[in-house]
């Protein structure tokens, strides 16, 4: 029962934060504390897990008749998801009790807080697909109510430069705007991951997720023999995709960042965006059990894991690239986020294409935790120094470290450990990410990974850099966080950096122990922490190389005066500018719907519908009732019935007088003369 309440204990929150509305602080403490207990009771989920060494499962009963069920099932994947979201989702909340302090929109922002949180749980955590859908579209739901949480659109909730544009296309979003586009770029996915839950449904009758698992032929096996499977996988997937932003639905994610900064950091650092790698990491092994059982699947199901590296190193790199040249803080947490669940996506692409898939499962899952941990702990760092300098932009900031020491002394180990420098955690795990790369054998994801680490490195430094070294003129004194926002960011700061410098040690036992009993995976895997020398050498010259360079463009004199002109101005611009991808949406997509719309407006709304029902209808009824009058109310109506039939009745009528005489011998006459006719018919008929 441990698993069932770690995802229901948040809705319990979620419902006392409207009831106690006027409640106000006591409403915010129930609203944490009932995260506090989902953190509970998700490390005493894991603890029984463990110790049973076996997947525990529990479903109920729900909807008899398709064979639906509301329960958990409790792997390695789904226990150590679900402790990795309750805990950052507790000091994410924790951070938001000073963060948000004096909001006019509390009540509401603890309903979708919490609401979120049980949503994600119950994805990780459910059995089912239709459970695990409930709680994907919930996660769809609480963001977009999140991300535009200040709807009224101030100037200073937007993301983007107001006014600059691009192709003509405004490159400023307000909050309402950020969360219209978040739920509809989630939802195009979402219909592809919808259509797929169809199709497992028809073909192998069940949505328990463990007995997809057991007849993977039974469903793969058609698909296959068809040429359907790949474009089938790829559909399902949309929806993983779309929810952790790669490309081409990334743009979600950027604009994104209109919501309070914790949100940003639950939504875009330590959940949300990672149930689309939850998805992948579910199903990838369920996926190559399907290759290894139906031998007409094993070309199909390659084809789709090369297709999900290529993904992910495009969206790592790209995202990279414009973290380079972005002017706001939490936009360029925002790019590095879509990069590094690109490195997720490749990691779990390669693991596909190796002969040892659990140890590129394990890469991507070991890189979602760490990611997790410190790029949450990035997000709120920059909430506290955007709280301090009432600024989202760096050419703001700048000096902070003299005033915000822990602040710079919690971004700076993030951000090491983001770049991938020993021996922080990041290091461990994105190296782990490039040798699964290297090993799968394609070219081009690993090169762009590469080329991506050395990007990572250098856009991390010029945030540490701008936001808290350099100094600017302009700048005024600030203080320090309050405790209650510092303490989480900090401690998320210093876990990365203790499990970077534990992790030789004890990073094989939690690598088998994320690997123990996974749904798919039917041999236990016994992972040992290598470095492959010529790779080590690699990518950490490329990381310092990014790190080198952006000291000496941002520290020396020379640097800093560095004039961007002609083909270096015209890069910039195509970086700021996102390379052009949102104009060119908006060019293509959102103005191709228009105008098809106000064609269809013109010539079928207007030409159509509007002739057809407005003037041709009406006339015709009209024309209609006229000739209706002329020739059959006048002529048949009125002269039939008014004359024939009425004179008719009356002549009846007449009659019936007449022989109604009143004498009994006349009575008595017709009633012998009828009886005796019906007599004779009697007999006639007899």
């Amino acid at each position: 029962m441990y698993a069932m309440l770690t995802w229901s204990v948040p809705f319990v929150g979620a419902v006392l934060s409207l009831v106690l509305n006027r409640a106000g602080k006591v409403r915010d403490v129930v609203a944490v504390l009932a995260i506090l207990a989902s953190a509970l009771f998700s490390t005493l989920t894991l603890m029984e897990f463990l110790s049973s060494g076996k997947p525990i499962h529990v479903s109920y009963e729900w909807v008899s008749s398709l064979g639906i069920s509301l329960g958990v099932y409790v792997d390695s994947l789904s226990a150590y998801m679900s402790l990795i979201v309750a805990w950052l989702s507790f000091l994410i909340a924790a951070y938001s009790l000073k963060y948000m302090e004096g909001d006019p929109g509390l009540t509401r922002y603890w309903f979708f807080f919490d609401f979120f949180v049980g949503s994600m749980l119950l994805l990780v955590l459910a059995d089912n697909m239709i459970a695990m859908f409930l709680g994907w579209e919930g996660t769809g739901l609480a963001s977009y109510a999140l991300i535009g949480h200040w709807y009224r659109d101030e100037e200073e909730r937007c993301v983007g430069d107001i006014g600059r544009k691009a192709l003509g296309v405004p490159m400023w979003f307000t909050p309402s705007q950020s969360g219209l586009r978040a739920i509809v770029f989630t939802r195009l996915g979402d219909v592809g991951f919808i259509a797929g839950i169809g199709v497992l449904y028809y073909l192998s009758h069940t949505f328990s997720l463990p007995a997809i698992s057991e007849r993977v032929a039974e469903w793969s096996g058609p698909l296959a023999e068809r040429g359907l499977l790949f474009p089938f996988l790829l559909i399902f997937s949309l929806g993983a995709f779309a929810k952790s932003a790669q490309f081409p639905f990334h743009e979600w994610l950027v604009t994104a960042m209109t919501g309070p900064t914790s949100v940003s950091a639950l939504i875009h650092a330590a959940t949300m965006v990672k149930a689309g790698v939850y998805f992948l990491l579910r199903f990838s092994p369920i996926f190559v059990l399907a290759a290894q059982e139906v031998p007409a699947a094993e070309q199909q199901v390659r084809t789709f894991f090369t297709a999900v590296s290529l993904i992910g190193a495009f969206t790592a790199f790209m995202m990279a690239s414009q973290a380079l040249v972005s002017r706001e803080l939490k936009l360029i947490l925002a790019f590095s986020t879509a990069s590094q669940l690109g490195y997720m996506f490749l990691a779990i692409g390669s693991a596909g294409l190796i002969a040892e898939f659990p140890s590129g499962f394990i890469a991507g899952f070991s890189h979602l935790m760490s990611h997790a941990i410190f790029k949450a702990s990035l997000f709120l760092v920059a909430g506290a120094v955007i709280h301090a300098v009432h600024s989202r932009f760096i050419d703001e900031m700048g000096g902070l470290w003299n005033y915000m020491r822990w602040s710079f002394l919690a971004m700076s180990l993030a951000a090491l450990s983001l770049m991938g420098v020993p021996p922080f955690m990041g290091f461990w795990t994105k190296d782990s990410v490039l040798e699964v790369a290297k090993e799968s054998g394609v070219l081009i994801p690993f090169s762009l990974a590469v080329v991506t680490a050395g990007l990572t490195a250098f856009y991390s430094t010029r945030m540490v850099l701008r936001t808290f070294v350099i100094k600017r003129e302009h700048h005024h004194e600030h203080h320090e966080a309050h405790p209650l926002m510092l303490l989480p960011y900090l401690a998320l700061a210093l876990i990365s950096l203790a499990l970077g410098a534990a992790w030789p040690l004890y990073g094989p036992e939690l690598m088998s122990g994320m690997s123990l009993s996974v749904l798919g995976m039917h041999e236990h895997f016994h992972p040992e922490v290598h470095l492959d020398l010529e790779l080590l050498a690699l990518s950490l010259t490329v990381v310092f190389a990014g790190i080198l360079v952006a000291g000496l463009l941002y520290l020396t004199e020379r640097g800093r005066a560095t004039d961007l002109r002609g083909p270096l101005s015209a890069i910039h611009s195509f970086l700021y500018d996102r390379w052009f991808i949102n104009a060119v949406y908006y060019r293509t997509i959102v103005a191709g719907f228009s105008w098809l719309s106000r064609g269809v407006f013109k010539y079928f709304d207007s030409a159509v519908i509007d002739s057809l029902y407005h003037r041709l209808i009406p006339w015709l009824i009209s024309a209609l009732s006229t000739l209706g009058f002329k020739y059959f109310e006048t002529e048949v109506v009125d002269e039939t019935y008014h004359e024939r039939v009425v004179r008719g009745f009356t002549s009846i009528g007449s009659f019936v007088r007449r022989i109604q005489t009143g004498l009994i011998n006349q009575y008595l006459a017709i009633f012998i003369l009828g009886l005796m006719l019906v007599l004779l018919i009697a007999l006639w008929v007899g």
